[in-house]
């Protein structure tokens, strides 16, 4: 995959510590800051799809055995 630079500000205490957390893993701070972004982007794409599957349920509607009659009341399936 190809890749591009960016720039980036970052508060001096949040990039040392960033530093300890990628030595600790092995890693680079582009490469952890690539991997959090790769995973706000893909949770950010299933939650469109998601809503767009619900949504399109809604628009199909659901058959739920009733035939579109309805033969209760509120009262009776409230009964105590």
């Amino acid at each position: 995959m190809k890749t591009r630079n960016v720039t980036l500000a970052l508060p001096d205490e949040l990039l040392r510590r960033l530093k300890v957390i990628a030595a600790q893993r092995d890693s680079s701070i582009s490469a952890l800051l690539a991997h959090s972004l790769q995973q706000i982007a893909d949770q950010e794409e299933g939650y469109r799809a998601a809503h767009r599957g619900m949504l399109e349920d809604l628009r199909k509607g659901f058959n739920l055995g009733t035939k579109g009659q309805i033969a209760w009341s509120r009262d009776s399936v409230h009964e105590r």
